[in-house]
C-alpha cells in the first residue's frame, strides 16, 4: 500500500474519502524545493489541484517561477500541514487539523533526498517546523529569515487576505521576495 493510500485509509480523513475528497500534495522524488503551507482552499480542494488559486498565483509571483515549473519540473514538492480543506471560521478558514504533520510529513519527506530548501509558508508550518515559541510573531519570524537558511525559508502566507500586512511592512516586498527569488533561481538552475 502507498503513502497515499494509507492516507486515504485514515481514520482521520475518513470523511472526505467517503465524500470522494483526495489528499492534496506532491513529492516528486526528484525535488529540490518543498513548500509546507496550512491547508488547501475550498476552490484547490474542488479542483484537485494544489495553490490552483489566488494565493498561488501569488506564491509564484514570489518564487519567481512559472505555472509550468511550478507544476510540471519535478522541482517542487508541496505538503500542507493537512491534506485537506479543514472548513471556514469567522474570519477565513479553520486551521489544519492537529496530528497530520507528526503522522505524515516525515516519511513523506523522506521520499525526497534532493530537497535543498523549504519554504515555510504562514504561521502553522513555521511554528512546528522551527519550534517558535507561542509569543514569536509571523512578522518577527520572516524578518529575520536569514537565521532559518539554508534549510528553511519562512514566509507570510500568499492569501488576497494579507494585502493590509503587504502594505504595512514593505520591507518583504523590498527584501525578503528579491532574496526569495534568488535562492530559488540558484537551487532550479
Amino acid at each position: 500500500m502507498t503513502i497515499f493510500d494509507e492516507i486515504l485509509n485514515d481514520k482521520q480523513n475518513e470523511i472526505y474519502t467517503h465524500a470522494g475528497l483526495f489528499p492534496i500534495y506532491s513529492t516528486p522524488a526528484t525535488a529540490s524545493i518543498l513548500i509546507i503551507g496550512q491547508a488547501p482552499s475550498k476552490k484547490v480542494q474542488d479542483s484537485g489541484v494544489m495553490w490552483n488559486d489566488a494565493s498561488g498565483d501569488r506564491l509564484r509571483e514570489w518564487l519567481g517561477i512559472t505555472k509550468d515549473t511550478f507544476y510540471n519540473s519535478g522541482k517542487i514538492a508541496v505538503i500542507p500541514m493537512d491534506f485537506y480543506y479543514p472548513g471556514k471560521a469567522k474570519s477565513g478558514d479553520k486551521p489544519p487539523r492537529k496530528g497530520i504533520a507528526e503522522k505524515w510529513h516525515t516519511r513523506l519527506i523522506q521520499q525526497m533526498p534532493n530537497i535543498k530548501l523549504t519554504i515555510l509558508i504562514g504561521a502553522y508550518a513555521q511554528r512546528y517546523y522551527l519550534s517558535l515559541p507561542k509569543e514569536m510573531t509571523i512578522t518577527a519570524t520572516v524578518q529575520n529569515y536569514q537565521a532559518y537558511l539554508p534549510n528553511y525559508f519562512p514566509i507570510v502566507h500568499p492569501s488576497p487576505r494579507n494585502n493590509i500586512w503587504l502594505k504595512k511592512n514593505l520591507w518583504f516586498g523590498e527584501r525578503v521576495i528579491p532574496a526569495l527569488q534568488q535562492k530559488v533561481a540558484r537551487i532550479l538552475n
